[in-house]
């Protein structure tokens, strides 16, 4: 790694235009079978973005390793050749952050998919980092166990990428997020030197880098095995849907619950516009009447269960619920979670288009960002429905839009820009599961300060001191902060830099 008081980063972009696709091709051929090293136009297309659609660039070579070693010689080729590096799992990311650098390696990880062990007495899971979220908790499930992230994209996303962006998922609230739920990361940095990061002790002596690695989006090392800890099945868990009359009643509800000293195992929020599109699309059997509903889950042993079901509805019955039900049986409990789950595939069914942001703020603020969106909505003529991890107040605004519509992208990033920058000035920050990556980069020059992002850049060039691993994404140049600053003083927008659009 290189000294973190050596290098003053984080002032200009890199220039990588003299990358030499010739001699990387050169290098790659040596390490790598013909298969697994993509250089064809038609085999490089589908890599040209991850799951922010809106934003595309074609790599220049895309590589697909079968296993460490073979990572370890890849890195120390590209950092000899100055090649920026972006590693890629299932390319379910929201943010941009798999996105490729038009002078640099895409790195495929996908092959890494086996699952090494389930340790059922120390109730952890080694796996590599292709393996799908769903997966560990499929191989857990014959020992009582499982894996409690659970992002939407948990059928497909990977255990890797959901290192890199710290994914949370319903059940956050209680079971916490990645970094919650991991022993220890194994990976390369760009010099192709192999760390491990944690142990599979509760505790590990020094600084805690296993959360600094977790959520650090590719850009310090690249992950090639994960240990996670597994959790015991509750015996029992039953959903509670309350329906209000009122957005801000529903929004307030969630800070009584908390209040109340409830800590539900998942606490979420649809309004109606998202209940009325997955009603349509899955039939959870959500009332269409409501402005918003809340999806509170209980679990644990059945006297646990009973006492916080009475518990939550006393404090929504007070709060202004005007129906509550709560699941028969485990099939209804499903259903309930269906069509939560189901929100962003049936946002796509009102739309030629949406984009999904991913602010945070205060549980008590909730209320005030939702009604503040509202007049968002009129003041760009886009229509915008809102799912959230109500119980940490992560918000997802799904703003629909048409991208054949010339300036509607546009109106759109300016719109959820001030979502973002709201929900700093209401006390959260830009991102609660989803990363910065690409897409909220302007926005970190609004959450920190020039001395923060100066000290980002110095823990990014100890391990990588020629920026070489994922560059121009989760932490923005001081020149482009300060771009930031004068247009915001002139009331202009900086825009994201020029790439393929759709």
């Amino acid at each position: 790694m290189g000294a973190i008081d050596t290098v003053e980063p984080g002032a200009v972009e890199r220039d990588f235009s003299r990358v030499d696709r010739v001699a990387l091709i050169a290098e790659l051929r040596s390490i790598l079978p013909p298969a697994a090293l993509l250089v064809d136009h038609e085999d490089l297309k589908p890599y040209e973005c991850d799951g922010l659609a809106a934003y595309r660039e074609m790599p220049l070579l895309v590589a697909l390793p079968d296993d460490e070693t073979q990572v370890v010689a890849i890195l120390k080729a590209c950092r000899r050749l100055g090649v920026p590096v972006v590693a890629r799992g299932a390319g379910t990311g929201l943010s941009g952050g798999a996105m490729p650098h038009k002078f640099g390696l895409l790195l495929s990880l996908a092959k890494f998919k086996r699952i090494i062990k389930v340790d059922p007495v120390a109730r952890l899971a080694v796996v590599q980092p292709g393996v799908r979220n769903l997966a560990i908790s499929e191989a857990a499930s014959p020992y009582g166990l499982y894996y409690a992230p659970d992002p939407s994209s948990q059928i497909a996303c990977t255990i890797g990428g959901n290192v890199a962006e710290n994914s949370g998922g319903v059940h956050c609230l209680k079971y916490g997020l990645t970094v919650h739920n991991l022993l220890r990361v194994r990976g390369v940095t760009i010099d192709g030197e192999i760390v491990e990061i944690g142990n599979h002790a509760l505790d590990a002596p020094g600084y805690d880098l296993l959360a600094l690695i977790t959520g650090s989006e590719g850009m310090l090392a690249v992950t090639t095995e994960v240990t996670v800890k597994l959790v015991p099945k509750p015996q029992l868990a039953v959903c509670l849907l309350a329906a209000f009359d009122d957005v801000a009643k529903a929004g307030n509800a969630v800070a009584d619950v908390i209040a109340a000293g409830i800590i539900p195992a998942g606490l979420e929020m649809m309004d109606q516009g998202a209940t009325v599109a997955v009603e349509e699309y899955v039939r959870a059997g959500y009332p269409l009447d409501a402005k918003a509903i809340l999806l509170c889950e209980a679990d644990g042993t059945p006297d646990e269960v009973a006492e916080e079901v009475e518990r939550m509805k006393a404090v929504l019955g007070r709060s202004g619920a005007t129906e509550m039900r709560v699941s028969r049986s485990e099939a209804e409990r499903l259903r309930f979670w269906s069509g939560r789950k189901a929100a962003f595939p049936a946002a796509g069914r009102l739309s030629p288009d949406y984009y999904c942001y991913d602010g945070t703020v205060p549980r008590k603020r909730i209320a005030g960002l939702l009604e503040a969106i509202a007049e968002l909505e009129k003041k760009y003529g886009l229509r915008c429905i809102n799912v959230f991890h109500a119980g940490d107040g992560n918000m997802h605004p799904l703003i629909l839009f048409d991208a054949n519509v010339k300036g509607e992208l546009a109106r759109v990033e300016a719109f959820g820009a001030e979502i973002l920058e709201m929900s700093v000035a209401l006390g959260g920050t830009i991102t609660g599961e989803h990363g910065v990556g690409f897409e909220k980069i302007n926005q970190m020059c609004t959450q920190f300060r020039t001395a923060e992002i100066r000290a980002f850049h110095r823990i990014k060039a100890a391990f990588d001191p020629d920026g070489l691993l994922n560059p121009g994404k989760a932490i923005p140049t001081l020149n482009r902060c300060a771009e930031y600053g004068r247009m915001h003083v002139s009331g202009g927008q900086v825009a994201h830099p020029e790439l393929p659009r759709f």
